[in-house]
C-alpha cells in the first residue's frame, strides 16, 4: 500500500512538471500560476515563468542562472563591490549565516510585493548593519548615521560605488554648478558601421514595386538618413533576396545596428523580444506596465519603429515626440517648460549650436562608446536601465557633462526636483563631498 501510494504521488508530480515544463516551452501566457507580481523590473516577463524557471524542477542555482544570463554582463561592467566571490570565500563563511550574498535571490525574491523596496530589494532597509555594524570606528562621520540610509541617494550603492569613490568626490568638489554645456557626440555614421560601405555617386531611387510606393512614404524615406546614404526599399523590405515583407522584421534592423539592438534587447522596451529569452512574447505595450501611460499608447507595441518611424528614421522626433507620446508620468510631462527643454528647443531652431540641446533621449539613452563587430563606435545606448537606477550612475555619463558634481548629487538626490524635471534648486544638501574632503584632510 505504502509503495503504491509514493507511485501515485511521484506519477502525479511527474505528469504535473511534464505539464508545467510544456506550457513553459509553449511560451503560453502563465500568469495564472504566479504566486504574486513581480517587481518593476521584470513585471514585462510575467507571462513567461520559463524567463527564470529554467526547468520545472530548477531551484536556487538555476534561478542564479537566470539572473546571470541577464544581469551578468552588466555586473561585470560595473566593477561589482560586492561579488559572488568574496562571499565564497572561506573567509568570508561567517557572513553567510546573516546573509547569503552568493545567490541574487537572497536580496531580491520575486512574487513578494509586500517586502518589496525600492530596486526589486527584499532584504530590509539596514541589512547592511550585518557586515558594516563598527563603521563609525572607522569612519567616525558615520556614526549618528542610521543603517536604514546607507543606500540613500548620494551614499552608497551595493553592486558599484565607482560614482561616489571618495577620490571621485574629492576630484569634482570644487566644481561649478554649470559647466560649459557640452554637446552630444554625434553617433556612428553609416560609413563607420560598415568600412566597405561607399556614398553612392547617383541619387537615392526607390526600388520598391510601384504599387507599394505611395508620396509621403517616398517622401520621408528621401529625408532620412537611409535614403541620404542610398539604402533603398530592398535592403529592409527584401533583405537577402527574400520574398517582400510588408513590415521588415526587426533581425532587419540588427543587420545595421547591432550595437544598438544589443540595447534594446536589455532594456525595457525591448526586453520582450530579446532572441535569447527561452520563450517567445509579444512586443511590449504600456498596457502590461504598472506605470503611468497615456491612454492612448496603451496597446502601441514598442519596436524600432514605434519610436522611429516607419520611413523617416528621424532621431530628434524620437528624442522626444516619441517618450511623451506614451509617457505620462510627473517627470515626463514636467519636461515641458523645464529648463533642458528650453535648451531643446533652441537647438531644433537653430539659435543654438548642434548637439547643445538635452532631450529625453539626451539623458535616459545616452550617446557612449562602445566596441561593436572589433571596432569603437559612438552609439547611443538603448538600455535605458544602465544608468536609471541608481540615478548616480548618470553622474559620470550624463549629468557631468554640463554640470559640477556637488550640484548633481544634490539635484539626484532631490525626488520632488526630479518630479518637476530639474525645475529650480535642490532642496537639500547632499554631505558625500563634504565627508570626502575632511577625510583627505585628516
Amino acid at each position: 500500500m505504502k509503495y503504491a501510494i509514493w507511485g501515485l504521488w511521484l506519477s502525479t508530480l511527474l505528469a504535473i512538471g511534464g505539464w508545467y515544463g510544456y506550457r513553459l516551452l509553449a511560451g503560453e501566457d502563465q500568469r495564472a500560476f504566479n504566486p504574486g507580481p513581480l517587481s518593476a523590473g521584470h513585471h514585462q516577463l510575467e507571462q513567461a515563468c520559463g524567463a527564470c524557471h529554467v526547468s520545472a524542477f530548477g531551484g536556487g542555482e538555476l534561478l542564479q542562472q537566470a539572473c546571470s544570463n541577464c544581469h551578468g554582463a552588466e555586473l561585470k561592467a560595473a566593477h561589482d563591490a560586492h561579488p559572488q566571490s568574496k562571499f565564497s570565500d572561506p573567509r568570508n563563511a561567517d557572513r553567510l549565516q546573516h546573509l547569503d550574498a552568493r545567490y541574487c535571490v537572497s536580496c531580491h525574491v520575486e512574487h513578494a510585493p509586500q517586502r518589496t523596496l525600492a530596486m526589486g530589494v527584499t532584504q530590509p532597509g539596514d541589512f547592511c548593519r550585518h557586515c558594516h555594524a563598527d563603521i563609525a570606528e572607522e569612519r567616525p562621520s558615520h556614526r549618528d548615521l542610521p543603517f536604514d540610509g546607507c543606500a540613500a541617494a548620494g551614499c552608497h550603492n551595493y553592486h558599484d560605488n565607482r560614482a561616489l569613490y571618495e577620490d571621485f568626490l574629492v576630484k569634482g568638489a570644487d566644481q561649478p554648478l554649470l559647466k560649459a554645456i557640452a554637446r552630444v557626440t554625434a553617433p556612428a555614421s553609416l560609413a563607420d558601421k560598415h568600412p566597405g560601405w561607399r556614398q553612392p555617386t547617383t541619387a537615392p531611387r526607390a526600388d520598391a514595386p510601384a504599387a507599394r510606393q505611395t508620396p509621403q512614404a517616398l517622401a520621408e524615406w528621401l529625408g532620412s538618413a537611409h535614403g541620404q546614404a542610398g539604402v533603398n526599399c530592398s535592403a529592409c523590405h527584401q533583405p537577402q533576396g527574400a520574398s517582400w515583407q510588408e513590415r521588415p522584421a526587426l533581425a532587419t534592423c540588427q543587420d545595421c545596428h547591432a550595437g544598438e539592438a544589443a540595447g534594446f534587447f536589455a532594456g525595457k522596451h525591448g526586453m520582450r523580444l530579446n532572441p535569447e529569452l527561452p520563450v517567445r512574447l509579444g512586443p511590449m505595450r504600456p498596457a502590461l506596465s504598472g506605470l503611468a501611460f497615456a491612454a492612448a499608447s496603451a496597446e502601441h507595441q514598442l519596436s524600432c519603429n514605434s519610436c522611429h518611424g516607419a520611413h523617416r528614421f528621424e532621431r530628434a522626433s524620437a528624442a522626444v515626440e516619441a517618450c511623451l507620446g506614451c509617457h505620462a508620468d510627473q517627470h515626463s510631462r514636467a519636461f515641458e517648460g523645464s529648463p533642458h527643454q528650453a535648451l531643446w528647443r533652441a537647438e531644433q531652431n537653430g539659435s543654438a549650436p548642434p548637439g547643445s540641446g538635452v532631450s529625453c533621449a539626451t539623458c535616459h539613452l545616452p550617446r557612449q562608446l562602445a566596441e561593436v563587430q572589433g571596432h569603437e563606435r559612438v552609439l547611443v545606448q538603448h538600455n535605458q536601465n544602465a544608468n536609471l537606477r541608481p540615478n548616480e550612475k548618470m553622474l559620470r555619463e550624463v549629468c557631468q557633462d554640463c554640470h559640477g558634481l556637488p550640484f548633481a548629487l544634490d539635484a539626484l538626490a532631490d525626488p520632488a526636483l526630479i518630479r518637476n524635471n530639474f525645475k529650480g534648486a535642490p532642496a537639500q544638501h547632499v554631505p558625500s563631498v563634504d565627508m570626502a574632503l575632511e577625510r583627505a584632510r585628516q
